[in-house]
């Protein structure tokens, strides 16, 4: 789902929001969101799931898939999510 897809679904339920409102809405929670996990705090969504970094250790020995040569992989994070009990329950159903 695209952010204009959900800015109409949340228009259909809150009427009396404008669709700049959502918009803007849905930009503070994606920019408070970026900012938690830069700064390597998680975040929580009851019921829904929860959002972390992991820290991918650096490789010395990978492989470039394309020629064969070695490459250096240096270390990163990534951003992980792990669904919620209801989420899982949901989507099982």
């Amino acid at each position: 789902m695209s952010k204009p897809q959900l800015v109409k679904k949340l228009k259909k339920r809150f009427p009396n929001l404008n669709q700049s409102e959502l918009s803007e809405v849905i930009e503070v929670f994606c920019t408070c969101l970026q900012e938690a996990l830069s700064d390597g705090r998680k975040v929580e969504l009851r019921n829904f799931g929860t959002f972390f970094t992991k820290k991918m250790k650096e490789k010395f020995s990978a492989r470039n898939p394309a020629t064969g040569e070695l490459i250096y992989v240096p270390e990163k994070n990534k951003v992980r999510f792990r669904p919620g009990k209801k989420l899982k329950e949901f989507i099982n159903k």
